[in-house]
């Protein structure tokens, strides 16, 4: 993985534990910054989820599903939907937003900027209030009948999170006292947007420890030693099965789901980052690095190979 660029590009870290030990941790490569110098990467540097965040999110809904202050049934409690009596939008559920079947109309592109929903969100139009800027796309489908990864949706529903958590220091406070903190995610920190709503889609910093310590808390069912941090059954929501994508990759909610004997789960971000739960194995595997869409098919290989390879020395 760190040598072989020309097949991977950059891979900043590796963890791999078992059995909640870590068996193989290593760094490499400089992590670029705006203004300064690159950063070298260590056990220590912070870096970005990208898509991670929505796994990571889903855990946040999570506690708040079980507070009752989220009712998955229920419509998406998006005000200017519910302006018009007849906005075909006013039907979708919470839950269609978090299996990611509400039937927006969104495209989901890093390449084409002047094409891409995402692009415009992130860093034209939509920066300063993600949510608003997602909410306001039509429908192409109706609710619940049609899967499209969409980080807009992801920002939609971060936006109904925070408003049932209270705002925004509320829904801060959520993820790091009862989220992080419990299970030793220290150096997590969620990014905001101008308009108070966390970028759920994309924005977590953390160390690489740390993600591995969040695809733990996934491994052993929501619970950290004795505590329970998400609901009973809510790791089970994340990982069931529900959509294929068109490239032909199973979905479950706001985690990717893959159908291998071990029961494999997997939050995974642009350019290659990935947080794989292996609970057949009692494993978690962490890449985070920079490698672009034309290797994706590497790094997939590579994931399986490593699932194979604790396969085998158990």
């Amino acid at each position: 993985m760190f040598s072989d660029t020309a097949r991977y590009e950059t891979t900043y870290a590796v963890i791999v534990v078992v059995g909640g030990a870590v068996i193989a941790e290593r760094y490499s490569g400089a992590k670029p910054r705006w203004s300064e110098p690159p950063e070298p990467v260590g056990a220590t540097t912070r870096l970005g989820s990208w898509s991670m965040a929505k796994s990571i999110l889903h855990a946040a809904v999570g506690i708040l599903v079980g507070d009752g202050a989220i009712d998955l049934d229920a419509r998406a409690p998006v005000e200017t939907w519910h302006r018009d009596p007849h906005d075909p939008r006013a039907a979708i559920t919470v839950e269609q937003l978090i299996e990611m079947r509400d039937g927006l109309d969104w495209f989901e592109d890093y390449l084409d900027g002047n094409e891409s929903n995402v692009i415009h969100m992130l860093f034209g139009e939509g920066l300063g209030d993600v949510a608003a800027y997602a909410a306001r796309r039509p429908l192409a489908h109706a609710p619940g009948t049609v899967f499209n990864y969409s980080s807009g949706t992801s920002n939609i529903l971060a936006r109904i999170a925070g408003d049932a958590a209270g705002g925004r220091d509320a829904f801060e406070s959520l993820l790091i006292d009862r989220l992080f903190t419990p299970i030793g995610m220290r150096s997590a920190t969620p990014i905001f947007d101008d308009a108070g709503t966390f970028v759920g889609s994309s924005y977590v910093d953390a160390i690489a420890a740390d993600f591995a310590r969040f695809g733990y808390l996934y491994l052993r069912d929501g619970r950290w030693d004795a505590r329970r941090v998400l609901p009973e059954g809510w790791v089970d929501h994340a990982r069931s099965r529900r959509s294929v994508d068109p490239d032909g990759s199973p979905y479950g909610a706001h985690w990717w789901v893959v159908d291998d004997e071990w029961g494999t789960f997997r939050a995974s971000g642009y350019e290659g980052q990935a947080i794989v739960v292996v609970p057949g194995l009692d494993a978690v595997i962490v890449r985070l690095g920079r490698t672009d869409a034309t290797h994706a098919a590497a790094l997939d290989e590579w994931r399986t190979a490593m699932i194979d390879a604790l396969a085998h020395s158990a």
